[in-house]
């Protein structure tokens, strides 16, 4: 995959964070990092067609650009809007009292987002409003100095997940932020380099 392909996939996932599950988008993620374009797009493509997630015509232009097959039947099943919906979900500080206890993801996160160039980790509680694929849950944002964003994710995520069996949603950020990730991006910091 090429530097501009890369540019655009990254920026594609980090605008479906909110609107895709969290374990689709991961996979989707996971893949292109992983050198698997072919299984991200197919996993990208047949959800949003299978579960009617529109997009806009930029983000279908974006898309389009970044496949094999840019006459791709499985893009063409895809419903275009005129703009993106509003974020389905509302971000807070802290959690509901019987939230799971999110200390130990905060400590390993805050460990090892150095070693992957992160300046800044967020953590917020995530609500979902009507419409939002996937439950309540904590939510982490880290902004990183490099413009891969997609390494760091995949190797925070799975740390998260191998040391914790924690699947939390990751938002790997550079200085720009989808909708979603600029609404998570209001919790308080809970680590700086």
């Amino acid at each position: 995959m090429d530097v501009q392909t890369y540019a655009t996939v990254t920026d594609l996932c980090a605008r479906f964070a909110g609107r895709l599950e969290d374990d689709v988008l991961r996979s989707v993620r996971e893949d292109y990092f992983g050198g698997e374009p072919a299984q991200a797009e197919a996993t990208l493509l047949l959800t949003l067609a299978h579960e009617d997630i529109a997009i806009t015509q930029e983000e279908h232009d974006l898309v389009q650009s970044s496949l094999d097959d840019p006459h791709s039947p499985d893009l063409a099943a895809v419903r275009i809007i005129a703009a993106v919906p509003p974020v389905p979900y509302r971000f807070s500080a802290i959690g509901p009292a019987d939230a799971p206890d999110p200390s130990r993801a905060d400590r390993m996160l805050a460990d090892e987002a150095a070693r992957y160039g992160g300046r800044v980790l967020r953590r917020a509680w995530r609500e979902p409003l009507a419409g939002a694929p996937d439950v309540a849950k904590w939510t982490y944002v880290l902004q990183v100095s490099g413009t891969d964003l997609l390494g760091p994710f995949a190797g925070l995520s799975a740390r998260l997940w191998v040391t914790l069996r924690e699947k939390w949603p990751l938002e790997v950020v550079g200085t720009r932020l989808s909708p979603y990730q600029a609404a998570a991006s209001v919790a308080p910091r809970i680590w700086i380099a």
